[in-house]
């Protein structure tokens, strides 16, 4: 397991995160060997904002795009088995847009979304597209990839503020012919699936585990190592 940090807002607004995930991704393939991986077997994994830069990341091992930072990754010329996204936030510009979809939506939760974008993209236009802070609307443009998107793992609690847009995309994936598996967890909350005490949460790892048997099926390793990058 690789477990990516990367720099975070606000002090460090986007672009910054993504460019982070790239080149950690980029690194990641180089090295893995070292630790016992094999870059042929990644799976991307993230929730909430993680899940929004995994998305992210693989548009730009998907797409051949200008952006520097997107490139590195591309680069690399390996993509994913498999990716998970749990419990995403994929459109950061218009996070207003969950707050009018449920106007009862309780104060201290739509502040605390609003601030995602502010902190995220500050005051001022980003330089470079908002396709990488906005994943869901570049995939809904449907414009085919030049290399295949992996497969998909969507789980979300039905009482997730953020549950909108795990519907989007799955929507947007299969518009697109990717293969995804949408699971929703009803009356759960934002990222359930880490009280692993619950049923739900322990359903949600079974079902998680069943979707990598399915698309990177196990293989026997002499060895584990760990890196952090």
């Amino acid at each position: 397991v690789f477990n990516v940090s990367y720099r975070l807002a606000p002090k460090h607004r986007y672009p910054a995160a993504i460019e982070d995930v790239c080149r950690a991704y980029a690194w990641v393939v180089e090295n893995a060997a070292r630790y016992g991986g094999d870059p042929s077997r990644i799976v991307l994994a993230g929730e909430s904002a993680g899940a929004n830069l995994v998305t992210s990341l693989s548009l730009a091992l998907s797409y051949e795009r200008p952006e520097p930072f997107a490139r590195t990754a591309w680069d690399t010329g390996v993509t994913p088995r498999a990716v998970v996204a749990s419990c995403g936030v994929f459109q950061v510009s218009d996070i207003e847009r969950l707050r009018r979809r449920k106007p009862t939506m309780s104060p201290f939760v739509a502040d605390r979304l609003s601030e995602v974008t502010h902190n995220y993209l500050g005051a001022e236009p980003p330089l470079c597209s908002l396709d990488f802070a906005d994943p869901l609307v570049a995939l809904e443009r449907r414009e085919r990839p030049d290399r295949p998107l992996p497969p998909f793992f969507l789980p979300v609690g039905t009482r997730d503020p953020l549950l909108p847009d795990t519907r989007r995309l799955s929507a947007a994936l299969e518009g697109l012919g990717v293969p995804v598996d949408t699971r929703y967890y009803p009356g759960e909350l934002h990222a359930f699936h880490a009280f692993v005490m619950l049923p739900a949460a322990r359903r949600c790892w079974a079902h998680t585990y069943a979707f990598l048997d399915r698309h990177v099926p196990r293989v026997s390793s002499p060895s584990v190592s760990t890196a952090t990058t």
